[in-house]
């Protein structure tokens, strides 16, 4: 006689059994909560992803009235068409938000920028990541609106009470380059900086500005407008650092392609990197290991952003409790040939 095993779906103590800890702590990992280190959290998932484990997030969501679906916007630049999944940052930070809200039970929806007041208003979601929230932002001001839990990528720039966000240690990101490129010789080093209504670039400013000041170096700072291309207005304004006298021996930009665009100023100006200019910049994107030179990067870590922003919706969806509500994800930089010198010594770079 032919007998059959029935499918049985793995229970929170299975999964507590299979990594060691408690439910408790495997509850506070899959929704977010509690105060658990990095390495015990991921234990916790590797064990539910082993067994198969889903949580009931979106069975408990439904029986009280939600949707368990979140929604993550992209709507740093507006309105207008920008392809978001084509820039590393929004692309890493869109995949890791989607792993994580699948991890614990819920579905993520990747919102347009392209969408209506009445969508952003009535489109079922439990609760939403609002990624880059700017000074004039009626997106934000929409889901505010709507009551529903919001945990933004970045401080707002206008923060109100409540206010809840995962952003970047930018101090300790921009420490970790500038004392690098010290390191490697640099002592005038440049920051080529866009003008935009989010934080993130007066956050740079501002850490690259106090690093200067402690360091007794001169702030070298030229400003470009972000639209309608920052490609172009970007090299124009590396090109004015470099027409500076005496020049900069190193010059640090903070967005996406800001290595290509410092690259062809530099080409422009017949200088050479490293040996007459160091260059990095503040980027997810792999092709920086293979130019030519390989440029040096900043990574702003969008997986582990993703991954705390999920996390902390979840835990304010089920109203939990002791629940650290601003959280700062570490930067990891990744040094390359462009900022290893020596920087040459003279009037041609000084």
């Amino acid at each position: 006689m032919r007998s059959s095993r029935v499918w049985q779906r793995p229970t929170l103590g299975a999964v507590a059994a299979r990594a060691g800890v408690s439910t408790a702590t495997v509850s506070n990992a899959l929704n977010g909560t509690g105060r658990l280190s990095e390495a015990t959290r991921q234990r916790v998932l590797a064990a539910a992803r082993e067994l198969g484990y889903a949580p009931v997030s979106t069975a408990r969501a439904l029986a009280r009235g939600g949707t368990g679906v979140l929604g993550l916007t992209m709507t740093a630049y507006g309105d207008l068409p920008v392809p978001y999944t084509e820039i590393p940052y929004y692309a890493q930070l869109a995949l890791g938000a989607i792993s994580a809200a699948h991890e614990r039970g819920y579905l993520l929806m990747v919102m347009p920028s392209s969408l209506t007041p009445w969508m952003w208003l009535n489109t079922p979601m439990d609760g939403v990541i609002h990624v880059d929230p700017r000074a004039d932002d009626p997106v934000r001001s929409l889901l505010r609106k709507r009551g529903i839990p919001m945990v933004c990528d970045g401080r707002p720039p206008q923060p109100h009470w409540g206010d809840v966000w995962v952003d970047i240690d930018y101090d300790a990101g921009l420490r970790l380059l500038l004392d690098h490129l010290t390191k490697a010789g640099a002592r005038r080093i440049a920051l080529s900086q866009p003008l935009h209504d989010n934080e993130y670039p007066h956050l740079i400013g501002r850490a690259y500005a106090s690093w200067c000041a402690e360091h007794d170096m001169p702030a070298l700072v030229e400003e470009y407008a972000s639209l309608p291309d920052y490609f172009t207005a970007e090299r124009d304004a590396v090109g004015r650092l470099l027409d500076r006298d005496p020049r900069p021996d190193a010059v640090i930009g903070i967005y996406s392609d800001s290595g290509h665009n410092i690259l062809a100023a530099a080409r422009h100006h017949g200088l050479r990197v490293p040996q007459d200019l160091l260059v990095a910049c503040i980027s997810e994107d792999p092709d920086y290991a293979t130019t030519t030179p390989p440029v040096t990067t900043l990574s702003l870590r969008p997986d582990r952003v993703s991954d705390e922003a999920v996390d902390l919706l979840i835990a304010l969806i089920n109203a939990r409790t002791c629940v650290d509500r601003h959280r700062l994800v570490q930067p990891v930089l990744a040094p390359r040939r462009s900022t290893r010198g020596p920087v040459r010594r003279g009037n041609s770079t000084l």
